[in-house]
């Protein structure tokens, strides 16, 4: 008889009181279940109802024979016949894509939508937890999302104007997700924190020097960015004043390097779409509106690039993204142009494999890799006004397409996030499309419905609501204003009430010696003593100089060297005009 048995028959089973768990619903993810919306190239991927991942065949179960035999046997029972037994008998670490290797699995059988922006979402980034999702809009906006403390309204919870009315076309997070960079249509790059707070803003050029060398910042309209891979404290911008600039994140003031792009065309002048960092950080990598790429060794004086390819995009269009792969070796850029060329760094003369056909209809459009290098993922606009768009997955080896995803309306930004295993897409009609699956994703956007619904208001909270209903003065401050009514911000009050700027707090008063309004002498006494009235303001300047008058003939300073031979004046003596009036 074991233990708990025994327990059990004494009646101390269990003590003290258990606590009441809250029942999630098990079909809760069904209700974000994509319809079978998606189109592949092949019989096979059809039938892959979303890429769900096939649980492993259970093994039979022993006769009633076979149990009666075996019921004096101590240990596990034998392994089926057919079994490999290497391992010592225990389950295989992770075997859920051994019954399917042929068909690839992607986290796409459920969606979902964040709608706040109410334009194109143009730029699209995540933290490298994949706790928070950045965006920016062309309605001029940034928003800030946390999957942990979202609920089922999936609402963001900072929304801002990085630069007034300019579209946003780029953003990224750091390396260690503590600070993130907003690109605008400005000439100055914006640095923030986690939570959004403005930490610096970076110098702007001067338009009128034509050197680009010697401008302290960007002269013309940013246009991407990207953190250093290694080194936290640095990044580059790019523009359409022809140049990459590498920023120290301390220094606000100036860059660290200017990296010109010259043209073949004529003027010498180009417009940079795209840039990136290799892996290692020892590329810098550059599209240009002439159809160039561009590539700088990091150790080199950036006068001329180490590799250059002319045409390697139709020239006049704009580069969305330029994305080195994880070996470092291949870079794939996606073109205005309607194409996907995926080009070898090893022979840097033409591309590997270029896909065509993929209608561009914003600028911004990029193509990614996915986190097991294996594929690429990338959007295709809407044929017509109004249509559905495509999300399309690719083989990196010849870009043919696996798996065909139909969204709402254009994919403009994707973005794959390799810890949770989720695949994020911003589409032109503002909603941010978070693609996962519940089998093979981590948190992310399964935290909100871990949350369970809503709960629902008792005769207890409607009564305190009439006992003390909320008071709203217009001019009170923004941290003492309920934003929503019926949702609880006390927590949020007294974490600002502590940081001194957001609570307003006036300066402390003087402590110690100069308390009462007095400072102590022994910190003044030797500059008062010091002081001299000035009395120049009341002098005579005529007055004055006289009294050097005497002490310039005495001791010449200047024209000492002429004492000895100057002649002295000899004036003719002049009669008052009374005296001649006389003799007359």
């Amino acid at each position: 008889m074991s233990d708990m048995d025994v327990f059990a028959a004494m009646g101390i089973a269990g003590f003290g009181k258990k606590t009441k768990q809250r029942q999630l619903d098990p079909n809760r993810f069904e209700k974000n279940k994509r319809g079978d919306t998606i189109a592949s190239s092949s019989a096979a991927a059809v039938e892959d109802n979303a890429s769900r991942v096939p649980a492993p065949p259970a093994p039979p179960r022993p006769t009633a024979e076979e149990q009666d035999s075996g019921s004096e046997d101590i240990g596990p029972a034998p392994p089926p016949p057919g079994t490999n037994n290497d391992n010592g008998g225990e389950e295989p670490e992770f075997d859920a894509f051994d019954d399917d290797l042929d068909q690839p699995q992607f986290p796409i059988s459920h969606e979902l939508i964040l709608k706040d922006h109410t334009k194109v979402v143009s730029a699209l980034t995540m933290d490298p937890s994949g706790a928070r999702v950045l965006s920016g809009s062309h309605d001029y906006d940034c928003k800030l999302w946390d999957f942990g403390g979202m609920d089922w309204r999936c609402k963001p919870f900072k929304t801002w104007e990085p630069a007034g009315s300019y579209y946003i076309h780029d953003v990224k997070f750091s390396n260690d997700g503590q600070q993130f960079l907003v690109i605008s249509g400005t000439t100055q790059a914006k640095l923030y924190d986690r939570d959004g707070e403005e930490l610096a803003t970076y110098i702007k050029g001067d338009p009128y020097i034509r050197d680009m060398k010697n401008t302290s910042g960007h002269v013309a309209e940013l246009t991407s960015c990207a953190w250093h891979p290694k080194d936290p404290q640095t990044f580059i911008t790019s523009s359409l004043d022809s140049t990459i600039r590498i920023w120290d994140v301390e220094t606000k003031r100036k860059q660290k390097t200017v990296i010109v792009v010259k043209s073949k065309e004529r003027g010498a002048r180009t417009k940079v779409n795209a840039c990136g960092y290799s892996p290692d950080g020892a590329l810098i990598g550059g599209a240009c509106a002439d159809g160039a790429l561009h590539m700088w060794q990091t150790k080199s004086n950036f006068v001329r690039p180490s590799m250059s390819i002319e045409g390697a995009h139709a020239k006049g269009t704009e580069t969305g993204s330029l994305v080195f792969s994880v070996d470092g070796q291949t870079v794939l850029t996606r073109g205005g142009d309607d194409t996907v060329k995926l080009w070898d760094l090893r022979s840097f003369k033409k591309p590997l494999v270029t896909r065509s056909g993929l209608a561009t209809l914003y600028p911004q459009t990029n193509a990614i890799f996915s986190p097991d290098n294996k594929y690429v993922v990338t959007g295709a606009g809407a044929t017509t006004k109004g249509g559905r768009g495509h999300l399309l997955f690719m083989k990196k080896d010849t870009l043919e397409t696996v798996k065909d995803l139909e969204v709402d309306s254009t994919p403009v930004r994707v973005y794959w996030h390799s810890k949770i295993n989720q695949v994020l897409t911003g589409l032109s009609n503002g909603q941010i499309c978070v693609l996962y699956s519940p089998d093979m994703s981590v948190n992310g956007a399964k935290l909100p419905l871990n949350k369970g619904p809503p709960r629902k208001a008792t005769v207890e909270d409607m009564s305190d609501a009439v006992a003390a209903p909320t008071i709203i003065t217009p001019h009170a401050l923004p941290m003492f204003r309920d934003s929503e009514v019926g949702r609880s911000t006390k927590r949020k009050r007294e974490k600002e009430r502590m940081d001194p700027r957001k609570s307003h707090r006036p300066e402390l008063p003087v402590t110690g010696p100069g308390r009462g309004g007095r400072v102590g002498a022994s910190a003044t006494q030797h500059v008062v003593q010091n002081l001299v009235r000035d009395t120049t303001r009341d002098e005579d300047p005529r007055e004055a100089l006289l009294k050097l008058a005497a002490t310039a003939d005495e001791n010449p300073v200047w024209t000492a060297a002429w004492r000895a031979n100057q002649p002295k004046p000899v004036f003719a003596p002049v009669e008052d005009e009374e005296e001649d009036e006389e003799k007359r």
